[in-house]
């Protein structure tokens, strides 16, 4: 199993709207009026997220430094041309998707009214019941075509700024090879070269072995805490060695 850990505030937020959309995603597909009332609260999780930052802004700063980096590997040794040009391809477009959509990311969702009484209520556990918003049971009761046509109008200005994050995440992710590392009783710590900051740290782990890393880091050094992980019981520091692979992507 592998865990990932954000060292700048972009990409933690990238990381969070990419595993809100992922599981948006999943209950797209399913298409009956449960899967929807999940599939809504994680809609309205990103619209949240994507309202905290300029999120547009910080997508096109993101991958003009792609296109940045990118441009100067072209005459370099070893570089597949035909690959590198299908790369600057991708970003190209994803920059035009972006610079297309003229509001902020997210605003079709955080404006309707629909949305809006929603998100109100579910701040209050059990509040979107069918006897605290009767139009919300109702929604969910029509025609699977119908809802999933009013997801497509919420979601239109976020695809293509998912798509976006996707790209570039993939990128990030891998730009390293991953090292085989252990944690001494369960400790490890390593320091960064601040001139070429990584953006994430992945960590691999033999999901037998019942660990979870603890971790804290910026651009100058990072440090794991393994610890136990044996539900229903509270997690408690590993003082046993622990085998992983380590994988600081910079890109």
């Amino acid at each position: 199993m592998i865990f990932e850990h954000p060292l700048n505030e972009r990409i933690r937020t990238f990381l969070r709207i990419e595993h809100l959309f992922d599981q948006l995603q999943h209950f797209l597909r399913q298409q009956d009026a449960p899967a929807s009332r999940v599939a809504i609260m994680q809609l309205l999780d990103i619209a949240t997220i994507t309202a905290r930052a300029d999120i547009k802004n910080e997508i096109l700063k993101e991958l003009e430094r792609h296109l940045d980096i990118l441009g100067r590997l072209a005459n370099q040794p070893g570089v597949d041309p035909a690959a590198l040009e299908q790369i600057l391809s991708n970003l190209d477009d994803a920059v035009d998707d972006i610079q297309s959509i003229s509001h902020p990311v997210g605003q079709h969702a955080r404006e309707d009214e629909f949305l809006k009484a929603i998100a109100r209520r579910s701040s209050l556990p059990g509040g979107t019941c069918s006897f605290d918003l009767p139009y919300f049971q109702c929604w969910l009761n029509q025609a699977p075509e119908l809802r999933q046509a009013h997801f497509a109008h919420w979601l239109h200005d976020l695809v293509p700024a998912v798509k976006a994050i996707r790209l570039m995440l993939s990128l990030i992710r891998n730009s390293a090879s991953g090292r085989p590392m252990v944690a001494e009783e369960g400790f490890f710590q390593e320091s960064l070269n601040p001139e070429s900051p990584s953006q994430m740290l992945r960590i691999s782990l033999d999901a037998a072995l019942l660990v979870v890393p603890e971790i804290s880091g910026h651009k100058n050094r990072f440090s794991i805490r393994f610890m136990s992980a044996q539900p229903p019981e509270q997690p408690v520091p590993c003082s046993d060695d622990i085998p992983f692979k380590l994988t600081c992507c910079v890109f």
